[in-house]
């Protein structure tokens, strides 16, 4: 008799949870999207490129040219360090921002 009243619980408790997950992912889904990086949607002014002598560079974008350079050398030292390049040698061989 246990035996078969686990059965007929156990037969309604996946349907049970698959309704409450659908039912907190509807909830979520109405959410307007946020940007993570509030400067990727607005768009930097500013942009640098970092190469180093050997390896895969880095590109990034900023409010300002020193913000650009930075994150490029960090980029650079970065890509450089994954494919097999000299992070060391980074340097940065164009910065300029629109107007």
């Amino acid at each position: 008799m246990t035996g078969k009243h686990t059965h007929h619980c156990s037969s309604w408790l996946l349907p049970c949870l698959l309704a409450i997950n659908l039912a907190l992912t509807a909830g979520c889904s109405s959410k307007t999207a946020t940007a993570r990086y509030s400067s990727a949607t607005i768009g930097s002014a500013c942009y640098a490129k970092a190469l180093p002598t050997v390896g895969e560079g880095g590109l990034a974008w900023g409010d300002t040219l020193n913000m650009a350079r930075q994150k490029s050398m960090s980029n650079c030292a970065r890509y450089a360090g994954r494919s097999g390049g000299t992070p060391s040698t980074c340097q940065v061989v164009l910065a300029e921002c629109k107007h």
